[in-house]
């Protein structure tokens, strides 16, 4: 108990530098570098949008990359454009997610991963009472349970790997910005995706002894061919309110992306907005940088103000929307 108290006097005699200090003491896991070059990379969704683009930058730094997805001859386009782009030649893996078995003999014929990129997911946006429970299931199958069954299957060699080569290991999980927020039409799709930080969470502090960093991605509406297909069955009043929100392009959000796996970082916001929804969300989530920390400590009161308000936007929006449509909940 000693420790804990000398920070606590710190504080209360030099509040901004002693809060960073205690920080720097507390901030876990430590922070560290996870290299990229010579090291394989298994990127899931990689036939596409943003896991193309991974695999790409990915390739151009060096890595071995590997890209799963379902359509084998849409595979076979990427590894041609990732070859054209960067020279490097790409294993790929036709399989589907929701096949634990079919996973597992992907990632065994590939070899020991080192970056294990779960990006796969999919989103149909509806109201929950108009949405059919089958296509519930099919997101959640996809997003949530495709993600345990690529680590799980990953876990062992990756460990393995660690071992071997006493460098960090990552395991990056792609999120959603509808991961951190609720936003109307978006219940089921949210459902999957909060549920990913609660297993990011928790592996965390399975793996940390195994020197392998858990990485949650936070992107937006980004541009790729899923969300034009989105686009066409989303309800009107979520176009209202997400459509209040940028969206990238999936080559600006690779490289977020890459930029935190390569840094160790646990939450990986995006752009400002989800830089702001990372400090809102904090709560007990692992925090490597004690400068990130610091921010959240001190914004958590001033960010909490701004969900209000913007709550109080949505809110408002739905209740004149329904008020000018004549129209009950």
């Amino acid at each position: 108990m000693a420790a804990p108290l000398l920070l606590l006097l710190l504080l209360l005699v030099v509040p901004p530098v002693g809060l960073l200090a205690a920080l720097a003491f507390l901030a876990r896991p430590r922070g560290v570098r996870v290299p990229l070059r010579g090291r394989h990379v298994f990127i899931t969704g990689g036939s596409s949008g943003i896991g193309l683009s991974m695999a790409t930058a990915a390739a151009r730094e060096g890595a071995r990359v590997s890209i799963l997805a379902r359509n084998a001859a849409r595979l076979k386009e990427a590894r041609d454009a990732i070859r054209a782009a960067t020279g490097q030649e790409v294993g790929v893996h036709a399989a589907d997610v929701r096949d634990a078995e079919a996973v597992a003999r992907a990632l065994a014929e590939s070899g020991p991963v080192d970056v294990l990129v779960c990006n796969h997911g999919v989103f149909v946006p509806q109201e929950l009472e108009k949405q059919d429970m089958e296509e519930v299931k099919w997101m959640v199958d996809i997003n949530l349970m495709g993600t345990f069954h690529l680590v799980k299957a990953a876990l062992p060699a990756m460990k393995a790997r660690t071992r071997e080569t006493h460098l960090p290991a990552s395991i990056a999980i792609m999120s959603s910005q509808a991961g951190q927020v609720g936003v109307y039409g978006y219940t089921a799709y949210s459902a999957s995706k909060f549920a990913l930080r609660g297993m990011g969470e928790a592996l965390q502090h399975e793996v940390i002894a195994s020197n392998i960093h858990v990485s949650l991605i936070f992107p937006p509406d980004t541009e790729t061919p899923g969300l034009a297909e989105e686009h066409k069955r989303r309800p009107e009043l979520t176009n209202i309110i997400a459509g209040s929100s940028g969206g990238m392009k999936a080559d600006d959000v690779a490289r977020k992306a890459l930029d935190g796996i390569k840094s160790g970082k646990f939450v990986v916001p995006c752009n400002f907005e989800g830089a702001m929804l990372a400090v809102a969300t904090a709560g007990l989530s692992p925090q490597s940088s004690p400068l990130m920390a610091f921010l959240e400590v001190i914004g958590a009161g001033l960010m909490r103000f701004v969900a209000i308000c913007f709550q109080w936007n949505w809110f408002s929006t739905i209740e004149n929307w329904y008020s000018k449509n004549n129209k009950h909940a």
